[in-house]
């Protein structure tokens, strides 16, 4: 997900005229700095980007009183980094940057480009902004600030004058905040039945590969509109790739870019229209590390490691929240694992450098081969970064915390988390929880089935999302779908109290129900009685 090496790279902080400054109220200067960089950030929008647009776990702001945004050596360098991040916000008032950059949730994480000029007032305060993930200062006098920089602020990565150093610097973070933004389900919490049924619906649904392929890069191209460089790609993935293992789904997911970028967010925050875009994908990754393991774990010579490591930064109240010794747990994304301690450890160190409020864990997880439902592999042969000997798991694997405790190693307090891999076949508690789900989702397959669990798991808001989804690509010939859409939509919305939207939908369930059923149908009858209630 790296900086694009092909692109020029003139800009240098020399490179980058500024205009110059005039007094300006804080309004002006929001509203004039957004309506100069909508071409540059976002054509598709005259507004700054929201939570709901962000493809990526993070985003980048350049904050910079003096910046000229039509400088070809300005574009140059935007055209730079969004080879790594999507979204780039332009600001010249430091207030309505910090305001802008707190609107955000917690694990909405931002990378701040800064002026040398406006650094040490900006910095003291920035540092505490949990949003904010990592600082870079920008500027010609590179050692008036480094030493005060780097010593008393942990986040800033260092005062660059060129903006090929910067690149690097982010696509690293990047890098480093996906890892850290993976999601961890607790036993207790109601999502964990989301997550022990939901790679099971992926891996049932009958795809319509060429339309969904289709689909998918078309939502991609439209995501990503103004990236050339993740567009390229997109295009790329348009014609090369076709729904099955032989086109290198593992491959695809390595390189780090569009698709890497959309899994890891989607399955994080549970971003439904992106999941159900990348359905096809996801099933064909996870068929990918299936038809590896079952190779590796008969390969006398190079066996699967019997156990494999994995370095992440919490916050207190998260570790005692979701890690509970006895109790199970999901890691609720394609987990990338190490058979090389160090390599975890490196990755704790690096994190608790720049953010000291967190603590650092390092899970040990057991695997067992012979879990056929849970699979993992080794791919460092396939992987863009080989050296981190990469262990993959598939997405919502399951585990149970056999152990914590509190240890030193490499000079750092961390919480050490041993995990034992389990499935239903050897897990009698995990058998008795996705059986009891699974009753209450007989007779709905595919997208249904995922809408029925959210509703099940009093996630109405998404399965609203699902619905609505649904609703949009089906046929106006297709009544029978048609009006189960709108029955479910009508529930959903009787139980989140919307009473009247609730009776439109079921309204348009009997107009269509009145039409194709006859008038003693027990459906017909139903759906007068949820208007009635």
């Amino acid at each position: 997900m790296g900086c694009s090496s092909s692109i020029p790279t003139t800009g240098s902080v020399n490179s980058l005229p500024t205009k110059t400054a005039r007094p300006s109220s804080p309004s002006s200067s929001h509203t004039n700095s957004h309506k100069r960089s909508d071409h540059v950030t976002s054509e598709k929008r005259g507004q700054r980007a929201q939570a709901e647009d962000l493809v990526q776990n993070f985003f980048l702001i350049w904050l910079d009183a003096k910046i000229d945004e039509s400088n070809e050596d300005f574009r140059n360098s935007i055209k730079q980094l969004r080879g790594t991040v999507n979204t780039i916000e332009i600001f010249r008032d430091s207030d309505d940057c910090m305001h802008y950059i707190s609107q955000f949730k917690n694990d909405e994480k931002t990378f701040l480009i800064i002026s040398g000029a406006l650094c040490e007032s900006v910095i003291p305060h920035a540092h505490s902004i949990s949003q904010i993930y990592s600082i870079y200062i920008f500027c010609r006098q590179q050692s008036k600030y480094e030493k005060w920089a780097t010593k008393e602020w942990p986040k800033v990565k260092g005062v660059f004058t060129e903006i090929d150093s910067i690149c690097n610097s982010v696509r690293q973070a990047a890098r480093e905040c996906d890892e850290d933004s993976v999601v961890i389900t607790g036993q207790i919490e109601p999502s964990f039945m989301y997550s022990l049924l939901f790679k099971e619906i992926i891996l049932e649904i009958e795809f319509a590969e060429t339309k969904e392929i289709k689909d998918l890069t078309d939502y991609a191209r439209n995501k990503y509109v103004g990236n050339e460089k993740q567009v390229k790609l997109i295009d790329e993935f348009a014609r090369d790739y076709h729904g099955n293992v032989e086109n290198k789904p593992i491959w695809w997911y390595t390189r780090q870019c569009f698709t890497y970028s959309m899994i890891n967010k989607a399955l994080g925050k549970l971003d439904v229209s992106t999941l159900m875009k990348m359905g096809i994908f996801m099933r064909d990754l996870h068929k990918n590390i299936k038809e590896l393991h079952d190779k590796q774990a008969n390969d006398k010579n190079t066996p699967l490691p019997n156990e494999v490591f994995r370095g992440q930064t919490m916050t207190e109240q998260d570790f005692g929240k979701k890690i509970k010794q006895g109790q199970l747990m999901s890691f609720n994304n394609f987990l990338s694992t190490t058979y090389e301690r160090s390599v975890s450890l490196e990755f704790i160190q690096q994190k608790l450098q720049s953010d000291n409020s967190k603590i650092g864990v390092l899970f040990i997880l057991n695997t067992n081969p012979s879990i056929k439902s849970a699979l993992f592999a080794r791919i460092d042969e396939i992987s863009q970064y080989p050296e981190e000997k990469e262990i993959l798991f598939s997405t919502h694997t399951v585990f149970r915390v056999q152990q914590i405790k509190e240890t030193q190693e490499s000079g750092m307090n961390i919480q050490q988390v041993n995990l034992t891999l389990t499935s239903e076949s050897n897990d009698p508690q995990l058998a008795g929880l996705t059986h009891s789900i699974r009753e209450e989702l007989v007779g709905t397959t595919g997208w249904h089935r995922l809408g029925n669990l959210l509703i099940e798991t009093g996630d109405f808001e998404k399965a609203e999302e699902v619905y609505m989804a649904l609703l949009r690509d089906v046929s106006n010939d297709d009544k029978k779908e048609k009006s189960l859409l709108y029955y479910k939509l009508g529930i959903i919305n009787y139980n989140t109290s919307k009473f009247m939207k609730a009776e439109q939908y079921m309204q348009s369930v009997i107009q269509i129900q009145e039409n194709v059923l006859p008038e003693n149908d027990p459906d017909l009858a139903k759906s007068y009685n949820i208007i009635g209630a």
